[in-house]
């Protein structure tokens, strides 16, 4: 008994060793006790294929029946994992590719020391643990990410695993091959482990490209909602403007009717007076305010208090933005736009005995910064990353717009709620 007790412990390394592997490289579909009733069982069966294998002493058998079992039960333990087909069948392929590698290499190591029976295990240990720590702390976080090229290391894969396992199932006596065959069987394993180092590298690779493409995806996506809310902006002050022109030239008339009226009045044509009086009410357009002196900016505060005031909504603003801005000036009336639109609708939200008052104060200090406070209903709430939760599907267009003008000139922002208080800071 005493002789079969390395072969047992070889066994068993190899076996648990594999099933780690198999769980480093795929995603289990289900909980930890499902997976782990399913991994007990795989690593039950295959103790006692090997148990048979160590007590007949025949080890080329025992090689064929691991390499038929290992077939089953990877098809058999593929409903136990939720990768696509390639990635999962690629996992098998390298799974079985690596622990034959370590075989090789464990039991040409052990013959150059004391012990041989017993180092073979520990050398299979020993690498077993090498390749697992290297596969967790650089491999695995690529491995998850790039599922759509498995099928271009498909064949590689495919190619290196038949080779080495004609070795281990093709000749009368499995040592004997290990033996004689050493020199090549021992350069398809330096070939085994070039290429799944080169296929770590491709991973880098591709992680990098698809990384840079979602940024530029992304990119692409905040220029064209930036893009979109200055046009519309544009359009916003072309008619602010026009009521502004509008405005100036009432003042202007308003002289004029002014010493009419008078004339009228002195003359005692009371009925003509009060006719002229009529004939110009509504004529001259409500005066535009001026909140701070930058023109596109000054358009959007307009607008959006008049609409609040026309809410019953009071607004309370202090601002200090000149005309010459390190931004562009559409963008940020944009952001502004959207904050106090934001601002606007929790408003609604709030109880009618409840004050509603937007406050607005923006301070030109080296750089832009601005504060907007509205009371809350208490229903906002922020994501892990201190923004605002869209409460509604297709909504939150207007806070992704704010956070892309952040990031696109290396702003700063900040969200806060306290005491039924929601402040938004931004420094840009």
């Amino acid at each position: 008994m005493s002789t079969l007790l390395p072969d047992f412990l070889r066994g068993t390394v190899t076996d648990i060793m594999n099933i780690l592997l198999m769980l480093t490289l795929l995603q289990p579909k289900y909980g930890k006790k499902v997976t782990g009733l399913g991994m007990a069982g795989i690593l039950t069966v295959n103790l006692l294929v090997n148990g048979f294998g160590y007590l007949t002493g025949n080890l080329t058998l025992l090689a064929k029946l691991d390499f038929i079992l290992w077939i089953v039960i990877c098809f058999g333990a593929r409903p136990l994992f939720r990768d696509s087909f390639m990635q999962w069948l690629f996992s098998v392929l390298t799974v079985w590719s690596l622990s034959l590698s370590v075989m090789v290499l464990s039991f040409s190591l052990s013959r150059l020391m004391p012990y041989p029976m017993y180092a073979n295990t520990l050398v299979r240990l020993v690498l077993y643990a090498g390749i697992l720590f290297l596969l967790h702390r650089y491999v695995r976080p690529l491995y998850r990410q790039i599922v759509e090229s498995w099928h271009v290391f498909f064949y590689v894969a495919v190619a290196l695993t038949a080779t080495l396992s004609y070795y281990f199932v093709s000749g009368e006596d499995v040592v004997r091959t290990l033996t004689e065959q050493a020199v090549p069987i021992h350069l398809l394993v330096l070939v085994t482990v070039a290429v799944y180092v080169s296929i770590v590298f491709s991973l880098k690779t591709l992680s990098r490209e698809y990384a840079l493409r979602e940024e530029n995806l992304r990119m692409q996506n905040n220029q064209e909602l930036l893009h979109v809310s200055a046009s519309a902006m544009a359009d916003r002050i072309k008619l602010l403007d026009a009521s502004r022109q509008q405005s100036c030239i009432a003042e202007h008339d308003r002289r004029h009717f002014n010493h009419t009226l008078q004339e009228l009045l002195e003359q005692h044509k009371t009925e003509d007076a009060i006719a002229f009086l009529k004939q110009q009410v509504g004529a001259v357009p409500a005066k535009v305010r001026n909140y701070c002196e930058n023109t596109a900016v000054n358009a959007a505060v307009c607008y959006y208090a008049g609409l609040a005031e026309d809410k019953g909504i009071t607004t309370d603003m202090s601002l200090d933005i000149p005309n010459a801005l390190s931004v562009d000036s559409l963008e940020l009336a944009m952001v502004i736009s959207n904050l106090i639109e934001n601002a606007i609708q929790a408003c609604e939200g709030v109880e009618k005995d409840r004050e509603r008052t937007i406050r607005f104060i923006c301070r030109q200090v080296g750089r832009l910064a601005l504060e907007i406070s509205n009371p809350s209903d208490g229903s906002a709430a922020l994501d892990e990353k201190g923004h605002p939760i869209a409460k509604e599907n297709g909504h939150g267009a207007g806070t992704k717009s704010v956070l892309a003008f952040v990031e696109k000139y290396d702003g700063e922002i900040l969200y806060q709620i306290a005491d039924d208080i929601f402040r938004v800071r931004m420094l840009v």
